[in-house]
């Protein structure tokens, strides 16, 4: 038994000692090189049959293996960069613009040369400094004194300031504090002939990057100059970076996100935020609790194994909260440029930096993502695609790919134009591709199964309309509108969801009975809301309208917004009811081809509503022929290609009773 026992005491003490060779050699920062010294401290001093054993040799595994100082150089070719983009995704010219002028905006400010003010009052060292200076390639300016290094630090921005300590009237603290408080990004380096452990305090506590005592070597301050760059670089690389896509589902958001990785050649990570509730999982559990685990961000990075990769965060308008803690709020050190240097993760329970990070987030409706949150990234709009982008989609890259999964590379079908189009028609009604890349690849499947059932390929290659009903079956959409005749109190408007644009008829009936507002139809209160002020804005102008002016006292009103299932809110359909109204009081139908958008105030006003080219492309699928939209909105319409505004007419009005004829017809 003794001998065991020694044997393990044996191989206890050589794990430990291992261990402390990895901590020595792993060139750990120095904070977590202090917190993994002391936790190997306490685990060698405690008993290995206890649990605070492993766990303490767990969390020195875990410091050791996370790339403190590990990452990769970006590639800053902005030509490369939109030649990826442009073959990965049809479309999206504004998105890509955005994401081109943020790597234009990296490369002018990597490779612009670094700025330095060097300041002594010592004529020749200062000569001296700024010619080796000059020779590292650095844009050098000079001040022999500190009053005059006070008035170019007034007027313009410096990378790194070196200044002398010791300096008639005006010090070098007196600098640094002018420094630091003009330009908190710029880094100082102190220089001294008389150096003192109080002064080098000070100067640190006040914000010098650096304190050098002369006498020193020129690789000294080289070293330290380099440092201090790389710092100011860092701290620039994260302001500005944290972009959010919004938009429909299925328009390319989180692809285009890898597409951005790929662009910059560092590695990605998505985390899906959609249900999450648990603080724990952005910030990760104390090692106190058994079980505890770092949270997504750091775990994620660690398995990366680099500190700058591309992390896109998935569905954010979906996080949840309940008494677990709030994750968005979580999420806020981690975004935020000015915080994420030092983001603390409760089971590491010491800072790691994340500002080499760039995070970019995704959602469907940007205005559900909390204020804070949403206050700290900037909002990339994805707009749905027209019928053209998406056939141009399908064509060149949807076909291809789904043939290549489904193993028909060696005979590839190919679709013709008018195929495409009958899917997009027929069997999808979307924003975005998603589920006409699902119709694609069932198109591909039942031609596999056919090949495999013949035992060979069939000699006509080509996927004409009419297979498509062969592989699809009967259509599943029509055009709501197209079909229909006008109707009294029956009209068309248009709204956006979640899923992009969609056409809603607003239905009104009238019958007796004491002046009751009926209104169903799984309608959310700010419909309830654009219903009432609707109806309030007729009965205050009935005499204009030639509707009597007492038509509500002896009777009810009611109004329907069928897909009575679907929950409905928001205030673009405001013009919408008050024309159905106006349509029920007057007797006149309305056009059923004719669709309206816009929020109705108690005047009559039309105030402008958002998605207006999402609703342009449900108008036109749903073959609309006329579409009214408030004047104010006539900027979107404007910046739109002709393929969103395709055969349709538009018209735009500041007030109601400029579009009723429009839409009302005459007995």
């Amino acid at each position: 038994m003794g001998i065991f026992k020694k044997s393990d005491d044996d191989y206890q003490a050589a794990a430990l000692d291992e261990l402390r060779r990895l901590v020595a050699s792993a060139e750990l920062p120095s904070h977590a090189d202090q917190a993994a010294t002391r936790e190997l401290e306490i685990v060698s001093r405690t008993n290995p049959g206890a649990a605070e054993y492993s766990i303490g040799l767990t969390y020195i595994d875990y410091l050791l293996s996370l790339p403190w100082n590990r990452k990769t150089d970006d590639n800053l070719d902005l030509e490369r960069a939109e030649k990826i983009l442009n073959e990965r995704h049809y479309g999206l010219q504004k998105v890509k613009e955005r994401i081109l002028e943020h790597l234009a905006v990296k490369i002018l400010t990597l490779n612009k040369k670094p700025r330095l003010l060097i300041v002594d009052d010592e004529k020749l060292a200062l000569e001296n400094l700024a010619v080796v200076m000059k020779k590292e390639g650095y844009e050098v300016h000079t001040a022999d004194s500190g009053e005059e290094a006070v008035k170019k630090i007034e007027s313009s921005a410096f990378d790194v300031v070196i200044t002398d300590l010791k300096m008639k009237r005006v010090s070098g603290m007196d600098v640094l504090n002018k420094a630091r408080h003009k330009y908190p990004d710029t880094q100082v380096i102190m220089v001294t002939g008389f150096a003192t452990v109080d002064s080098a305090v000070e100067s640190l506590k006040k914000g010098a990057f650096h304190y050098i005592s002369k006498p020193f070597t020129l690789n000294e301050l080289r070293t330290a100059v380099k440092d201090a760059l790389i710092r100011k670089q860092a701290h620039w690389s994260a302001k500005g970076s944290v972009l959010c896509f919004a938009g429909p589902p299925g328009t390319g958001k989180t692809s285009l996100g890898k597409a951005v990785a790929d662009a910059l050649e560092r590695k990605f990570i998505r985390i899906s935020l959609g249900g999450m509730k648990d603080e724990a999982e952005i910030r990760g559990h104390r090692r106190t609790y058994a079980g505890a685990m770092p949270g997504r961000v750091i775990d994620e990075i660690r398995k990366i194994g680099v500190s700058n990769p591309v992390i896109m965060l998935d569905e954010l308008d979906k996080i949840g909260e309940d008494f677990q803690g709030d994750s968005a709020s979580a999420l806020l050190e981690v975004l935020d440029p000015e915080q994420n240097r030092t983001f603390l993760d409760h089971y590491l329970d010491i800072p790691f930096d994340l500002s080499g990070v760039m995070f970019i987030a995704t959602a469907n409706i940007a205005e559900n993502i909390q204020d804070a949150l949403r206050d700290r990234m900037e909002i990339v709009k994805f707009s749905g695609y027209t019928e053209d982008e998406k056939a141009e989609i399908a064509a060149h890259y949807l076909i291809r790919r789904q043939v290549h999964a489904k193993g028909l590379s060696d005979a590839p079908p190919i679709f013709t134009h008018e195929a495409i189009m009958k899917i997009i028609h027929e069997h999808t009604r979307e924003a975005g591709i998603r589920n006409l890349e699902r119709e694609i690849a069932s198109v591909c499947r039942k031609i596999a199964t056919e090949r495999v059932t013949r035992k060979a390929p069939p000699q006509d290659n080509i996927v004409s309309p009419g297979m498509i009903d062969h592989y699809l079956g009967p259509r599943k959409y029509y055009f709501e509108v197209a079909g229909e005749k006008n109707r009294t109190g029956v009209t068309t408007g248009l709204v956006w969801t979640e899923a992009g644009g969609a056409i809603i008829f607003i239905e009104s009936a009238k019958m007796k009975g004491s002046g009751k507002l009926i209104i169903t139809g799984s309608l959310g209160n700010i419909m309830h809301e654009s219903a009432q002020a609707a109806l309030s804005f007729i009965r205050s102008n009935a005499a204009s309208f030639a509707v009597d002016e007492d038509f509500f006292s002896s009777q009810d009103i009611h109004i329907h917004v069928p897909a009575g299932a679907i929950p409905k809110d928001g205030p673009s359909a405001g013009a919408t009811i008050a024309l159905s109204l106006l349509s029920l009081l007057t007797g006149r139908p309305a056009r059923r081809d004719t669709a309206i958008t816009g929020e109705l105030t108690l005047s009559g006003r039309l105030l402008p509503v958002g998605g207006i080219k999402e609703k342009l492309l449900a108008a036109h699928q749903a073959g609309v022929k006329t579409v009214i939209i408030p004047m104010k909105n006539k900027v979107d319409i404007d910046i739109l290609s002709d393929d969103a505004r395709k055969d349709l007419e538009i018209h735009y009005a500041d007030d109601l009773d400029e579009i009723v004829e429009h839409v009302l017809v005459n007995k």
